[in-house]
C-alpha cells in the first residue's frame, strides 16, 4: 500500500527557520488547485491501480490557507483517480489561527481524520521570535477547537533551543501538552537552514544559535519527560500515546511507496531494481505552467541501486525506536552489517551510543539519539 503526500504551498508570512518551499503572495489558489487536480490524474492513470492508498498527507506550507471546498474538492479528485478504499489517515498540517470551528468541523467532515497542528510553543515571545502568524492565546485554544469539531487523533509540534528562551519555557510547553493529553507530539530543534531569516540573523551577528551541548541537555530533557508520562519515543522527533503514531510517516521510515504532488514534492517508487525518486520543480508559477501545458514538472529523477537503498534504509530506522533489524537488511537489500560494521558497532555499543546488540536488532541509546546523524555515517556503507 502507498501513500500520498499533497504539498500546498501557502503560508501567512514567513516562518524565520522555514527552508520549505512556500508562497506568501498569492491572492488565487485557483490556478493552483486545477493544475494538482490535473497532476493527481495523471499519476493517477500510472500508479493508481498499482497499489491502494493507504494514506493522504496534505504538508506545506499550510494547507490550512486552502478553503474546505478547495480541500474537498482536491479530495474528491484523489477518490477519482486513485483506489482509496483502504486509506487509514487523512492528515493536514494547521496552523492555530486558522483553527475555527466551522473550518474543522468541515475538515472532519469531508474525511480528514489527523490533524498535525504547528504551535512550536504557548509563549508570545517565541511565536514572535519565529514570526509565526498565530498568537499564544490561538496555540492554547486550538486543542480544544479541534476536539469540539470531533478530532481525537492529532499532533502537535513544538520547537526547543530558541535562542534567549527560558529554560522554564520549554518544560512549560511540555508540561501544557501533557496538561492538554495530546495524542501525538513532534519536538524540534531550532536548525538554521541556508537561505532562511534566520540564517541571515546569525550570519549578521543579531543571533547566537544555542551551545550543543545545551541543545543535546534540552533534548535529553524531552526524552525522559514525556517517556516517564507514558509517550512512546518511536522516532528521532516524534513522540506518541500508544495507537497515536503516524501512519504516514511511519511508511516513510519503512521505505513504502509514496507519490508526492505540488511544487517541490518527492516521490519514491520501488517494485523493482532500480528503485525511482523523482522532484517538482520548486516554483508554483513554474509548476502551474508546466502542467497546464501537459507536461510533467520534474525537477530530477533519479535511479537508486540497492547500496543506495541500504544506506537510506540503515538511516531512516536508525531513527526509529524499532531499529536495524539486521535479519531484514540482509534478506532485502544483500547486507549483512555484522561483517561489513563489526568495528564500528563495537565502538558506538562502548561509547554509550548503540544499545548491546540482542536479536540482530541495532537501536540507540538516548545519548545516541542526541548525535543521530555521526553515528549514521559511522554505519552507512
Amino acid at each position: 500500500m502507498a501513500g500520498l503526500y499533497i504539498h500546498v504551498p501557502f503560508c501567512e508570512r514567513r516562518c524565520i527557520y522555514c527552508d520549505f518551499y512556500f508562497v506568501t503572495t498569492v491572492r488565487s489558489h485557483a490556478p493552483f488547485v486545477a493544475a494538482l487536480q490535473a497532476e493527481i490524474a495523471h499519476y493517477g492513470s500510472e500508479y493508481g491501480q498499482r497499489e491502494p492508498l493507504k494514506t493522504i498527507y496534505f504538508g506545506g506550507g499550510t494547507p490550512s490557507r486552502l478553503s474546505a471546498p478547495d480541500l474537498e474538492s482536491i479530495l474528491n479528485t484523489v477518490a477519482t483517480h486513485f483506489d482509496t478504499s483502504a486509506v487509514e489517515e487523512v492528515t493536514l498540517e494547521l496552523n492555530p489561527d486558522d483553527a475555527s470551528i466551522t473550518y474543522l468541523r468541515a475538515l472532519r467532515a469531508m474525511g480528514v481524520n489527523r490533524l498535525s497542528i504547528g504551535i512550536q510553543s504557548f509563549f508570545e515571545d517565541d511565536l514572535t521570535f519565529m514570526n509565526r502568524s498565530h498568537s499564544q492565546v490561538q496555540a492554547r485554544g486550538v486543542v480544544d477547537a479541534a476536539r469540539t469539531a470531533g478530532f481525537d487523533n492529532f499532533s502537535i509540534d513544538l520547537i526547543f533551543g530558541l535562542p534567549d528562551q527560558p529554560p522554564e519555557y520549554w518544560g512549560a510547553n511540555l508540561e501544557r501538552a501533557v496538561g492538554m493529553e495530546v495524542p501525538h507530539i513532534s519536538t524540534y530543534s531550532l536548525t538554521v537552514e541556508p537561505r532562511t531569516v534566520l540564517a541571515n540573523q546569525v550570519q549578521r551577528g543579531l543571533v547566537s544559535e544555542l551551545p550543543d551541548e545545551t541543545v543535546s541537555e534540552r533534548y535529553l530533557f524531552t526524552m525522559e519527560y514525556l517517556e516517564d508520562r507514558g509517550y512512546e519515543h518511536y522516532e528521532i522527533s516524534s513522540f506518541s500515546r500508544p495507537g497515536a503514531r503516524s501512519v504516514h510517516n511511519t511508511a516513510y521510515w519503512r521505505h513504502e511507496n509514496y507519490i508526492g504532488l505540488g511544487p517541490a514534492a518527492h516521490s519514491f517508487w520501488w517494485t523493482g531494481l532500480p528503485a525511482q525518486r523523482w522532484a517538482n520543480v520548486r516554483n508554483l508559477r513554474t509548476y502551474e505552467a508546466l502542467v497546464q501545458d501537459g507536461q510533467m514538472p520534474l525537477d530530477f529523477r533519479e535511479r537508486l541501486l540497492l547500496d543506495d537503498l541500504a544506506n537510506e534504509h540503515i538511516m531512516l530506522s536508525l531513527r526509529t525506536s524499532d531499529g536495524i533489524d539486521m535479519d531484514h537488511l540482509e534478506q532485502r537489500y544483500g547486507v549483512d552489517l555484522l561483517d561489513e560494521k563489526l568495528d564500528d558497532i563495537a565502538r558506538l555499543e562502548n561509547g554509550g551510543l548503540l544499545e548491546p546488540v540482542t536479536a540482530r536488532t541495532l537501536k540507540l541509546t538516548r545519548k545516541g539519539r542526541t548525535v543521530c546523524d555521526s553515528v549514521v555515517q559511522r554505519l552507512v556503507l
